[in-house]
């Protein structure tokens, strides 16, 4: 064998360069994009196949990938919560972090469970004006009159150059996002407002997570419009794997609801639908018959793989359903006439 010039040692040590070169150029995936585990278990839902874990209107799940360990909102109630992890044998004490998709009962119900026993865990909240996860203002949102005596103005004429507001939740490491942000190699926070009558200016979080087969979104109640998010989603990606959660369809018409089916399937091309909470009965009917296979039951205590294939994990050991049966059907109907948080009790009633 012929040894090894030093032109054969300079050519090699080049290609091991421009392939480097060429590895930091591709797109930006979650860290340890590799990792075995990579799934999204429902904690929290009205509807399921588990006996073991309660039912009731809310949403919770908990992401694992690429070596993160993510709480996505804390549903209704804490007990209900942590009897449904226990049940699932989640320890919510060992999270990287958690994502608070929005303010509503429903979905923040069971922060002061989670802050028992894991206090110090970091979450993300979207800021709202004067909210319960806290806020913060520049002094300057007012207007002074320096006519007045000290003892009539605010801090006696010299307010700090920060407002801070309290939280529901003091001492909770809370930190609060406005505008899209990746927190973590790949993995994303997609912040906008609604413009919907009755959720107006209510800001929501959802996330989104850039796999090698696409962006998978996770939403917690689609308040600005699942279209919306999605097509905020798109900026990070254009390739649509799978969204998962609640799309806030629950009391929509039928033409609203295909019209955002068609444009999920048509126009951002959405390989995978897993959704939950507050899809809605016709819209669950609406993806089966849109995305066919491709259109996941994820009701309570399902647990969806991710990767080119996504399926409900169970699959090869029971027979879960595509989409609701009866059962499902009937406490998904309770739950949300039961529902304390006025909106969804009030689209039970419309919806009757």
């Amino acid at each position: 064998m012929k040894p090894k010039s030093w032109v054969d040692y300079f050519f090699a040590a080049l290609a091991m360069v421009l392939a480097g070169c060429a590895a930091t150029t591709s797109p930006p995936q979650a860290a340890g994009a590799d990792s075995a585990k990579a799934q999204i278990t429902i904690l929290y839902d009205a509807f399921g196949k588990s006996s073991s874990m309660q039912k009731d209107w809310g949403y919770a799940a908990l992401i694992e990938y690429g070596g993160k360990r993510i709480l996505f909102d804390t549903g209704n109630n804490g007990d209900i919560l942590a009897q449904n992890a226990k049940a699932k044998g989640i320890d919510l004490s060992k999270l990287d972090f958690v994502v608070m998709s929005h303010r509503h009962g429903d979905h923040m119900g069971g922060v002061a469970y989670l802050l028992s026993v894991n206090p110090k865990v970091k979450i993300y909240a979207p800021k709202d004006g004067f909210g319960v996860y806290g806020a913060d203002l520049p002094s300057t949102f007012y207007r002074k009159d320096e006519s007045l005596p000290s003892e009539q103005r605010y801090y006696d004429g010299k307010p700090p150059e920060v407002m801070r507001f309290g939280a529901a939740w003091p001492g909770a490491n809370f930190q609060l996002v406005d505008k899209n942000i990746e927190i973590a190699p790949g993995i994303h926070l997609i912040a906008l407002v609604s413009d919907k009558p009755g959720t107006l200016e209510l800001r929501e979080l959802s996330l989104a997570i850039n796999t090698a087969e696409g962006l998978v979104i996770i939403v917690g109640c689609s308040h600005p419009g699942i279209e919306k998010i999605v097509e905020a989603a798109t900026k990070i990606n254009p390739r649509i794997h799978l969204v998962a959660g609640g799309f806030h369809l629950v009391a929509s018409k039928d033409e609203e609801i295909e019209k955002i089916v068609t444009a999920l399937r048509d126009t951002y091309k959405a390989a995978y639908v897993a959704p939950g909470h507050c899809t809605g009965e016709p819209t669950f009917a609406a993806l089966k018959k849109a995305f066919g296979e491709r259109n996941l039951y994820a009701g309570l205590g399902t647990t969806l793989t991710l990767g080119a294939t996504p399926r409900s994990i169970a699959e090869a050991d029971r027979n879960i359903p595509a989409t609701m049966d009866e059962d499902d059907l009937q406490s998904y109907r309770a739950l949300l006439g039961k529902s304390d948080d006025h909106e969804y009790s009030l689209l039970a009633r419309l919806a009757d």
